[in-house]
């Protein structure tokens, strides 16, 4: 505690909240300078509660905290960023949720990652616009670029094994050991599985490139399934657990009518 006064005011984004005692609630934020916080809003679920509108999910808010013994009260919330326009679209609050929940679960308290900050806030506002962009190729950059920030890159650029520079050919995959391996080290493993190149041409191109870059990119929707399934499971592997906000994104998925086939556009 010592990095912090005894009132201290800090940036947050809500990421998940549960209500405690008659009144109050517990939420938990992600912050720039301070990682994640476990913070108690006291009250706020009072219908008189001038914080309660400031403090909603998603929402990146200025608060003025103050410390206590077992959660520092949040005295004062002012919103900086509401996020309106994607809390009129069902699927993309449930995006939102599950970048809150990635967040969530690769981030420690005390933890300072202004980076990541960065990179959530710009994922939350490309949600949040209108520009012409594929949602899923935004989460599946945003997913790489987390574990990068993170410490859980995997490696797609050089053989796990020999450390020569990966050939544009089949190579192989092994999420346990988080990177791939040329045909020659790869073959014989029995963690390993095949991974296309086009395949393995699109995950590197998101891992490395800026939003800017990519947003561009049209990926055929059988090759982005590929890279969505290679990235959850990897997610699977360094969590070691289900994440539930995907569940919901998979039930909208198929809730909904098949659209029409996408013309056959190249990745780039």
């Amino acid at each position: 505690m010592s990095n912090r006064q005894r009132i201290y005011r800090t940036h947050a984004l809500i990421l998940r909240r549960r209500d405690y005692s008659d009144a109050d609630r517990i939420l938990t934020v992600f912050t720039p300078g301070l990682g994640k916080l476990e913070l108690i809003a006291k009250g706020v679920r009072k219908t008189t509660s001038r914080k309660a509108g400031h403090l909603e999910l998603f929402t990146h808010a200025s608060l003025l905290v103050a410390q206590a013994r077992t959660w520092d009260i949040i005295t004062e919330a002012v919103t900086v960023e509401s996020f309106r326009h994607l809390r009129e679209d069902l699927d993309h609050i449930s995006r939102a949720g599950y970048i809150c929940e990635l967040l969530d679960a690769f981030t420690e308290a005390e933890d300072e990652n202004q980076p990541l900050w960065d990179l959530a806030l710009l994922a939350l506002r490309v949600l949040d616009g209108a520009a012409d962009y594929d949602p899923q190729l935004l989460l599946r950059w945003f997913e790489l670029h987390l574990l990068s920030l993170t410490g859980f890159q995997p490696e797609l650029f050089h053989c796990l094994g020999c450390g020569e520079a990966l050939e544009p050919v089949t190579n192989f995959l092994s999420l346990q050991e988080g990177g791939v391996y040329c045909p020659r080290c790869g073959q014989s493993r029995p963690d390993c599985e095949a991974v296309p190149p086009d395949v393995l041409k699109i995950l590197r191109h998101l891992q490395r490139q800026p939003w800017a870059e990519v947003q561009r990119l049209k990926v055929r929707p059988s090759l982005l399934r590929q890279v969505e399934n290679i990235l959850y499971r990897y997610l699977l592997t360094v969590l070691e657990r289900q994440l539930r906000s995907v569940e919901f994104l998979r039930r909208l998925q198929q809730s909904r009518p098949a659209p029409p086939p996408a013309p056959q556009a190249s990745h780039g």
